[in-house]
């Protein structure tokens, strides 16, 4: 049996990739003493690594396909296929950012004040490019860990991070700069794309994966109704959603079926009874396929 060989990310994505999969129909079961997954896709062959080795796997082709975020394609510098660009991250769906910061008492309020200072952190190669780009002489260390707490003891400024900024404020730090914008990207191998069979798999997951994510936050809502409180109901809901209208067995009654954003619905049900709706059934996605 062909397989296609998947780089599964471990550590901060692995959970939420895992549930994304899920919703995308396909389960994977993960044992926390095996870096093999097992998957109910037989054409997957699954191994997980860290989100920053990830992309120049795939440049070797060690991995067919991989999901890791941008700023590690950029640091890597490895040359991927980014097949398309999936939205969430470890506690939410929004980009993650890295960002430049200092002590909440330190005397550095821009970026150019770090002139012949040093920083910390683990995006090295990204960030001493990001320097020279501004044409600002500085010292970029790598750091290990727990690089929010050697700011101001061991280095001037870090560069860390963040999707909330909670982590940061909590150690008493503040934001001087945003360095990079990053969200997780499905790349491939250049010559697994070459491969008609692997080509098809690749395009037929990244519309599952992008499927499930265009339903997140989505629900399916139905309800019947008389034809006579057709537009009262269409008043009730949102601009541009245009439900499907089917004809019932009785000819004075339609069913009417939207998809909505679920914090919408919880709004207007109560206004869609008054307007005439009846048997109303709001239902959960796991995919739309635009």
């Amino acid at each position: 049996m062909k397989k296609l060989k998947l780089g599964f990310p471990k550590g901060s994505l692995q959970e939420s990739t895992t549930e994304l999969f899920r919703k995308a129909g396909i389960r994977i079961s993960m044992s926390s003493r095996s870096y093999f997954p097992s998957c109910d896709d037989d054409e997957l062959e699954i191994m997980m690594v860290r989100s920053q080795e990830m992309a120049k796997y795939v440049e070797d082709g060690v991995f067919d396909v991989g999901l890791t975020g941008y700023d590690w394609i950029c640091e890597s510098g490895a040359k991927v296929k980014q097949i398309c660009e999936l939205v969430y991250a470890k506690s939410g769906f929004r980009p993650v950012k890295w960002v430049l910061a200092v002590p909440n008492d330190s005397k550095i309020k821009s970026i150019r004040d770090l002139r012949g200072r040093r920083v910390a952190t683990e995006l090295v190669n990204y960030v001493k490019k990001y320097f020279r780009s501004k044409k600002i002489k500085c010292e970029v260390e790598f750091s290990w860990g727990a690089t929010e707490a050697k700011a101001p003891a061991l280095v001037d400024a870090i560069v860390e991070l963040t999707e909330t900024g909670s982590s940061l404020r909590a150690n008493k730090l503040r934001i001087v700069e945003e360095i990079l914008s990053s969200t997780t990207r499905f790349i491939a191998n250049e010559k697994a794309l070459k491969d008609p069979w692997k080509n098809k798999k690749i395009e037929n997951l990244a519309m599952l994966l992008k499927g499930a994510l265009n339903a997140e936050g989505m629900v399916g809502l139905k309800m019947n109704t008389r034809r006579e409180n057709i537009n009262r109901i269409l008043n009730v809901l949102p601009a541009l959603k245009n439900p499907t209208i089917s004809n019932l067995s009785s000819i004075n009654w339609v069913a009417l079926e939207v998809v909505l954003e679920e914090r919408i619905v919880k709004k207007i049900l109560p206004e869609l009874k008054r307007a005439g709706a009846e048997g109303i059934i709001e239902y959960p996605l796991n995919k739309i396929i635009y």
